[in-house]
């Protein structure tokens, strides 16, 4: 099957609980699918380089994914359809990363 990968941001209101849910709904319409969700990472709440519907800040979360394209259509659809996710993108990979994103390594560093 492909690989992906999908970054989303959720609304700055929601609590970390209510992303995390959020998460685990979009992955359920993975594996519901026979798909496979190899990573999932909740980057935290990050300021927007710009104002994205009058918000300065957002949840952003990573999902790597082996599904067949149908499913991930229908994450994609479910992200359009949910007011609480700003934006989300989804790329095709070549091969799923090893250990943490680049994302969580700089956090890292910084603390």
């Amino acid at each position: 099957m492909p690989l992906y990968e999908t970054v989303f941001i959720a609304r700055q209101e929601l609590s970390t609980a209510q992303v995390d849910s959020l998460t685990e709904t979009f992955c359920k319409i993975l594996t519901d699918a026979k798909g496979k969700v190899s990573k999932t990472e909740n980057w935290g709440m990050r300021t927007f380089a710009y104002k994205i519907e009058k918000s300065r800040k957002g949840h952003y979360v990573l999902i790597e994914s082996d599904v067949e394209a149908p499913a991930l259509l229908e994450m994609e659809r479910q992200m359009r359809l949910s007011d609480d996710v700003l934006r989300y993108m989804t790329i095709k990979l070549e091969k799923l990363s090893d250990g943490p994103s680049v994302m969580m390594e700089s956090d890292k560093e910084a603390a």
